[in-house]
């Protein structure tokens, strides 16, 4: 099936050049690329492409907010967004609204591309070296003020122990892979446990369950 990809960036040279990575590739089609967040918003709702790949900075309207727009909207869009700038500010608002990734333009042009099959799929992804920082930061208690729970949710009840373990290593920014290494398991069984987690908690995809852990501090942070 074709996932159909809808761009938008203020500099139209790097919105000609993803727009041509995106045509080599079978399984993607570009339905439109735009200049602004206000026409993201509109072309959006009239074209109905399964993901959007926003510029966190555009004139009118910016990448964010034309994401919360989208995503409070009820519309079935997945949201990449993209930025040059890796500011934690910026990360965390993104994920609050729920978009399903969060990366540099530095990164290589496959793994932009990779992003957008993980976003059409429903999984979320967070440009690694932007995830370990965030998770650092967290870990040091610089979470936002609202990360300020100080009992476990009821909900943490439903989960195994090793289910309870294996949310504690994606709050650790760790991939299935590095779990499965950690804890001595296989990656499939990873898989399972991760899926069992979000089911569970009712949450959308890994990056939600990072949000949950530390806004529910489950996990010890550094002085």
């Amino acid at each position: 099936m074709t996932i159909r990809v809808l761009l938008a960036d203020d500099h139209e040279f790097y919105r000609s050049g993803f727009r041509s990575a995106l045509e080599t590739q079978p399984d993607l089609e570009c339905v439109a690329d735009v200049g602004d967040g206000l026409a993201a918003v509109r072309e959006i709702a009239r074209l109905r492409p399964d993901v959007a790949v926003l510029d966190v900075r555009m004139p009118r309207m910016d990448g964010l907010a034309a994401a919360e727009s989208v995503l409070s909207s009820g519309s079935g869009c997945k949201i990449v967004l993209l930025t040059t700038y890796d500011e934690d500010g910026y990360v965390y608002r993104a994920l609050q609204a729920g978009a399903s990734g969060f990366c540099l333009k530095s990164m290589p042009t496959d793994e932009l591309l990779g992003a957008i099959r993980i976003a059409a799929r429903g999984d979320a992804l967070i440009d690694p070296s932007v995830t370990r920082r965030l998770v650092t930061r967290f870990s040091a208690g610089l979470a936002p003020a609202s990360a300020s729970a100080t009992r476990p949710p009821a909900a943490l009840d439903r989960l195994t122990p090793r289910e309870r373990e294996i949310l504690l290593e994606i709050a650790r920014g760790r991939s299935n892979a590095e779990i499965a290494t950690h804890l001595f398991v296989g990656e499939q069984t990873v898989k399972t446990h991760v899926s069992h987690v979000l089911t569970k908690l009712g949450l959308r995809d890994r990056i939600q369950a990072v949000i949950y852990a530390y806004e529910n501090a489950l996990l010890p942070r550094s002085p």
